[in-house]
């Protein structure tokens, strides 16, 4: 979302670390592309006229000019600045009374409902009961869809209907699910203009009704400076405690997220980063400065991990690792908890220094097409073939390849890396004492690498020494200019990434040098 500003502000602060010292007239320069940055990301012009004005009485600090990397110093004082933008630190829910009511306000088609379910999931991972409640009485289906959706998530819903009176449904619906034990009800509340006074004073009827703890206003982040002054209207009418920005993950400007708070006062609390119910995330003001800026965001890749990855089902795949009994089936299913961590872009952008490089690989950085290839391979292989690779022969070769789409070559290819990729890891995590016969294993594109890498990756561009992505990806074919070998007949590739054929013997050119030949 936030691409271009943070290409445009690195852009910046190349030419604040290209000086030696700082003075005012770099500054004033450098601020104003900062100034065009922000405009062109559809922030609003009062929050960058007061965030450049601090900006511009920090850099011109006597740490700042005094300083020995005052380039350096620049780029901490923005990042600090960013983050009070974007709210200074994360705002968790208060949810007091038994049970604690949250109503779910805004716009039409802003997706309440489906943040709705995300925030309801959510807070089951922490441990509380929540009732979900469709209160939306005038769209069509809007009801059907919440009750779809918490049949999904195993959630328990009100049974709503559209001749029921909003007002009475978030009444009736607190008192069941006090009756059902559940301690937070979610109220889906109808979209609506914020110039339509009768459904505003519908919400208010409910606010006094239910006396909810939280009031989130919903807002599509692709709005940009709209959805500031919708939820400036809301919040005057109804007193709103917190933002939900949704489509977080799509191509909008950002302008939204870095004006809204400062703007409206009220703190982004949840952002929507994809259309499946788990992609909603917790807004953390220091992580998003920290993308902006392109300096990743470990922590949320962290988070990431930890939630779809169990550690028991870790620990099994390592020893079953360092013993070489890692087969196909392990390998499918890794690929499958790498998935759902996300699209192999925006996990790239989470690693600092990466989203740079993801841009200079291009549609190598991004191998989906390769991993769905690769699974398509593993599916069409019965359960002994994907635990028993050897067991694989021609017929069956044709059989595998006819099934998922590719050429015997591509399988050949699969299972010839899967098989150094497996020595390699014993050998690594057993200390060395993997085969000796060979040190280097035919991965293509690896050029030795690191444990774990991905066959046919090959290294990335101005990072020596690393053989690929982490993950372990075999059957991807190398990249241009990698040493590697051919899965099919062994052939070697040179650094022109074609084939090259064995040197043929010399040719004998006339009869006397025949007779010589054979004397000797």
């Amino acid at each position: 979302m936030f691409d271009s500003l943070s290409d445009r502000l690195n852009d910046v602060f190349k030419k604040f670390t290209g000086h030696g010292k700082l003075d005012e007239t770099t500054v004033q320069a450098g601020l104003r592309e900062v100034r065009l940055a922000l405009l062109e990301a559809d922030v609003n012009f009062k929050v960058v006229k007061d965030f450049t004005d601090r900006l511009r009485d920090r850099c011109l600090g006597q740490d700042v000019l005094k300083s020995l990397t005052p380039g350096q110093q620049v780029i901490k004082i923005v990042h600090d600045e960013l983050v009070e933008l974007l709210g200074g630190a994360s705002v968790d829910l208060e949810l007091r009374g038994a049970p604690a009511v949250m109503m779910m306000v805004g716009l039409q088609g802003s997706g309440k409902t489906t943040s709705t379910a995300k925030i309801a999931l959510k807070l089951r991972k922490r441990k509380f009961k929540p009732y979900l409640v469709p209160a939306d009485v005038y769209r069509p289906a809007a009801i059907d869809q919440l009750q779809t959706l918490a049949r999904q998530i195993d959630m328990p819903c009100f049974a709503s209907t559209t001749e029921m009176n909003p007002v009475d449904i978030a009444a009736q619906a607190v008192e069941a699910a006090r009756e059902a034990g559940c301690n937070v009800v979610i109220l889906d509340t109808a979209g609506r203009l914020h110039i339509d006074e009768p459904l505003m004073q519908e919400l208010v009827d409910i606010k006094a009704a239910v006396a909810p703890t939280e009031i989130l206003f919903v807002a599509d982040a692709m709005t940009g400076q709209d959805a500031v002054t919708v939820a400036e209207t809301f919040d005057k009418a109804l007193g709103v405690t917190g933002v939900v920005l949704t489509k977080m993950d799509g191509d909008a400007r950002g302008g939204a997220a870095l004006s809204i708070k400062s703007v409206t006062g009220k703190p982004i609390k949840f952002v929507g980063m994809g259309e499946k119910l788990s992609e909603m995330d917790t807004f953390h003001p220091d992580r998003v400065a920290g993308r902006i800026l392109g300096m990743g965001d470990v922590l949320t890749l962290i988070e990431k991990a930890q939630s779809s990855i169990d550690q028991e089902d870790a620990d099994k795949l390592a020893k079953k690792m360092a013993k070489a009994e890692f087969d196909l089936e392990d390998f499918r299913t890794q690929m499958r908890r790498l998935k759902k961590l996300g699209s192999m872009e925006s996990l790239l952008k989470l690693i600092p220094g990466m989203g740079a490089l993801r841009k200079k690989m291009g549609d190598a950085a991004v191998p989906e097409k390769e991993m769905t290839r690769v699974e398509a391979m593993i599916n069409s292989m019965t359960m002994q073939e994907r635990h028993d690779p050897d067991v694989i022969n021609a017929s069956r070769k044709k059989r595998i390849a006819a099934g998922s789409g590719v050429t015997v070559q591509d399988l050949n290819q699969l299972l010839k890396n899967f098989d150094g990729m497996r020595k390699m890891m014993q050998q690594m995590m057993g200390g060395g004492k993997g085969t000796k016969k060979k040190k280097r294993f035919g991965l293509p594109g690896m050029g030795g690498g690191m444990p774990g890498g991905m066959p046919g990756m090959g290294g990335m561009p101005g990072m020596p020494g690393m053989g690929g992505l982490p993950g372990g990806m075999p059957g991807m074919g190398g990249m241009p200019g990698m040493d590697g070998e051919d899965g099919e007949g062994g052939a070697r590739r040179g650094s022109s990434g074609s084939k090259t054929r064995k040197p043929r013997p010399k040719r004998v050119k006339n009869k006397k040098d025949k007779r010589k030949k054979r004397k000797k």
